[in-house]
């Protein structure tokens, strides 16, 4: 799953088992910007005291493992706070300056979806 949120952008998929096959128990939430996770984690004290970890061969390299019971309240919360019409100006007003990529890579995610709407529509 992908999350585009405003405190940044996640992948979640199950971690991985001792003998690699998934774990729907706990989850991993992946970032390509470590400050996305430290938003999340401020957010979100249950999930605040998972380790970051950094991982530069792989293409998400920022990382998470939590329960996915913990999981499942942020989103739920996330849910909750939503008040805003438009994401991405919301993101912009969130994140100020220092998201200014963040915002940009929302825009070109919203152009790319645009444009597969164009053509399904055929």
């Amino acid at each position: 799953m992908w999350l585009f949120t405003r405190y940044g952008f996640f992948s979640i998929a199950c971690a991985d088992n001792a003998d690699g096959l998934p774990d729907p128990q706990n989850l991993m939430i992946r970032a390509r910007c470590e400050g996305h996770l430290r938003h999340l984690q401020k957010r979100f004290p249950g999930i605040g005291s998972a380790e970051i970890m950094q991982l530069p061969e792989r293409d998400y390299r920022y990382r998470i493992i939590v329960p996915k019971d913990a999981w499942v309240q942020v989103i739920d919360e996330l849910a909750r706070e939503q008040e805003w019409s438009n994401f991405k100006d919301e993101v912009a007003r969130f994140q100020g300056p220092a998201g200014r990529g963040y915002v940009s890579a929302l825009h070109r995610v919203w152009e790319v979806m645009y444009r597969f709407q164009a053509t399904e529509s055929k």
